[in-house]
């Protein structure tokens, strides 16, 4: 078993499979060379077949951590909402000290607009974990549905430091909508740009560079209109 992901952290694929095919053979009943070939299909991109596997880790031992925590995931990126949400609870039961099993809910409930419930879990996130880094983003936009921009710059500035990259991008974006919300539209702006200096792809970012020229140019055409008047109005005396 060790030696099959020892070859698969060497990306030796076929060497790999052999080896954890073997160790599954000489121990049926165990979940983690099922969750082994699970991780090796998805470095295969055989997604199927690595949800395949990790279900069957999971038929072995439905305690086992990683192998929902991967299922819960790959059916989350396949937009299976309500099934990771499943899977991502049944996560916060069989290991509540880990953090991934209540992000990967909230999310999951988000995209399924059940902002209430997200927002139920949030608390017991924060009671249990505090603010950690992975919690911010999560809190700062329930902040900005709430309107409170103010409060969601403050709880998003100390990540603009922080060491993940993506981290400080996605701190950026969000602190570029509180000031778009403020109407602080050349501060926002600026927030994006540092957001898309880190990230030239992050769609929040983009929202707020279109928003912000669009109120530009709508600013422009009644300045404009303004002018015009004014001469039409100048011209008729």
């Amino acid at each position: 078993m060790n030696l099959g992901l020892l070859e698969l952290r060497r990306g030796h694929l076929e060497k790999a499979r052999k080896d954890l095919l073997k160790a599954l053979d000489l121990n049926p009943d165990l979940a983690s060379p099922h969750h082994a070939l699970g991780l090796l299909a998805e470095t295969r991109g055989q997604i199927a077949e690595a949800e395949g596997h990790y279900r069957a880790a999971l038929k072995v031992d439905p305690g086992f951590a990683p192998a929902r925590a991967n299922l819960g995931r790959r059916l989350f990126e396949r937009a299976r909402w309500e099934e990771a949400r499943e899977q991502f609870l049944r996560l916060t039961e069989v290991a509540p000290e880990s953090l991934e099993g209540f992000l990967g809910l909230i999310e999951s409930l988000l995209r399924l607009d059940r902002e209430g419930e997200a927002d139920e879990v949030l608390g017991r996130a924060r009671a249990s974990f505090g603010d950690r880094g992975e919690l911010v983003p999560l809190v700062a936009r329930q902040l900005l549905r709430r309107g409170a921009f103010a409060e969601a710059e403050a709880i998003l500035a100390p990540l603009t430091s922080d060491e993940d990259r993506s981290r400080r991008g996605v701190a950026w974006s969000f602190i570029a909508v509180a000031r778009l919300g403020d109407e602080k539209r050349d501060l926002a702006l600026a927030a994006a740009r540092e957001s898309t200096a880190i990230d030239p792809r992050d769609p929040v970012a983009a929202y707020v560079v279109q928003a912000v020229n669009a109120a530009r140019a709508v600013n422009a055409l009644n300045a404009a209109r303004a002018v015009n008047a004014l001469n039409a109005k100048t011209e008729t005396r």
